[in-house]
């Protein structure tokens, strides 16, 4: 139980900032965290057994996907596997714990891959060096060959749960704008794409400007703004077939800013009308829209709490662009917001601790978080121009839009913990903007 602490404490503590309490998976221990950044946990991952003879590259693929879902976070190190001194031919060879002690492996990873009646099939078990147990019970998991990828990632998945006693994100999706063109003259469309880029699907063509898509609860829908009529509408697309459909509007209104309810039910969104902006919301289906606020200024950029029960959004209703938040039926706002500078683009995390934003202060853009009651706030980035923060599945990523200055600068998207660490590019998407990160996939 020490060792598993040991595990579950260095990677927690490269996690988070701050106070805050983890369960570790094989018992009661609980682990109190009170220091920001240690070192990366050192792990093994030897290829997995092809225990087919079709089944060598797939074997490769999926180990290599799940190395860089670990290690891509910044809290795990792989040892390259030349260092190994231990080989496994076969999945069930028993573990030889003073060999990987020897290489200061903390965790080992076996696994064997095969081919069985058309479909993939993974099988794989986690190790704590250490204590010489193995971590939960070994597990099995299969799919089409198409869905490989999906594969590793639940592999990936399960690994980092049970190290660091929090759920997973890399079995999960990016809905985003993808872009082409000058910088004067962008062409902007709809795409889709694995967490970490791979796997692109085009849902739009760009014959018209696209904006801010999200994701419905479950996954399946997309919210986004649309310019096809001459304004901007809002439009929502099902995912499992592409096909789209305008929202009802009322006339002479320009709608924009959408956002799902967490039960998925109805949408919260931005409706300019006679040159005022307010919030509304409606039934994902249409109906009657309800007024939620009534206020001269420019409202905008709404976000549920994850219970449903609050709404955050940006407002310019004290003098300058702030944070607000007020119940999910309306009511008088309270604001959030009172660092210098100027607050946008709130996202509610899906924990329910923490508020991500774009802040823009002494020219600069950033990307931050700060409690819901507007206490300790953080900024986790600095550049020319970042913007549009998102929050993957379990609240400890952030992933967002930096666009870099000059006539040949372009979008593209980064990610970063929570205690602003590890920030990186987002590969394979090209040029890019507005994510909006989706749930788990079932």
């Amino acid at each position: 139980m020490a060792s598993m602490m040991r595990i579950a404490l260095a990677a927690l503590a490269a996690l988070m900032i701050g106070p805050a309490m983890a369960q570790a998976q094989q018992g009661p221990l609980r682990i109190e965290i009170t220091d920001g950044v240690i070192e990366p946990l050192p792990y093994a991952l030897p290829t997995f057994v092809a225990e087919t003879g079709d089944a060598g590259q797939m074997a490769n693929d999926i180990t290599r996907v799940i190395a860089a879902d670990l290690s891509g976070t910044g809290l795990f190190r792989e040892i390259p596997e030349s260092a190994h001194i231990q080989r496994f031919g076969a999945f069930d060879i028993p573990v030889s714990y003073p060999d990987w002690q020897a290489i200061n492996a903390q965790a080992l990873i076996v696994g064997g891959v095969s081919m069985q009646g058309g479909k993939v099939v993974v099988k794989f078990r986690l190790f704590d060096i250490y204590s010489g147990q193995q971590l939960g019970d070994g597990q099995q998991l299969a799919a089409s060959p198409a869905s490989w990828r999906r594969l590793a990632h639940k592999v990936a998945d399960v690994i980092y749960s049970r190290v660091t006693g929090e759920s997973g994100y890399f079995d999960s999706r990016v809905v985003f704008v993808s872009e082409t063109g000058p910088k004067d003259a962008r062409q902007k469309r709809l795409a889709v794409a694995d967490y970490d880029g791979a796997n692109i699907q085009y849902l739009t063509d760009s014959s018209t400007i696209v904006l801010a898509p999200r994701f419905s609860p479950d996954g399946g829908r997309v919210l986004y703004t649309t310019f096809e009529t001459g304004f901007p509408r809002i439009k929502m697309l099902d995912t499992r077939n592409v096909a789209a459909t305008l929202l009802p509007e009322i006339p002479g209104t320009m709608t924009f800013a959408p956002r799902f309810s967490p039960d998925g039910g109805s949408i919260v969104y931005s409706m300019e009308q006679g040159g005022n902006t307010d919030l509304w919301t409606m039934g994902v289906n249409g109906g009657s829209p309800s007024r939620l606020t009534n206020s001269p200024a420019i409202e905008t950029a709404p976000s549920y709490s994850p219970d449903g029960s609050r709404i955050v959004f940006e407002s310019d209703r004290s003098g300058t662009q702030q944070l607000y938040i007020m119940s999910a039926g309306g009511g008088e706002p309270t604001r959030i917001s009172f660092g210098e500078g100027r607050y946008g683009t709130p996202v509610w995390s899906p924990r329910g601790d923490l508020i991500a934003f774009t802040k823009q202060h002494a020219g600069r853009f950033h990307i931050g978080v700060m409690r819901t009651d507007g206490s300790e706030e953080r900024l986790l980035t600095a550049s020319f121009l970042d913007e549009g923060p998102t929050w993957s599945p379990n609240g400890r990523v952030i992933m967002f839009t930096r666009e870099s200055p000059g006539a040949a600068g372009g979008a593209q998207l980064f990610s970063v913990d929570i205690s602003g660490r590890n920030l990186k590019k987002v590969d394979g998407v090209g040029a890019a903007s507005d994510p909006a990160w989706s749930p788990l996939l079932p």
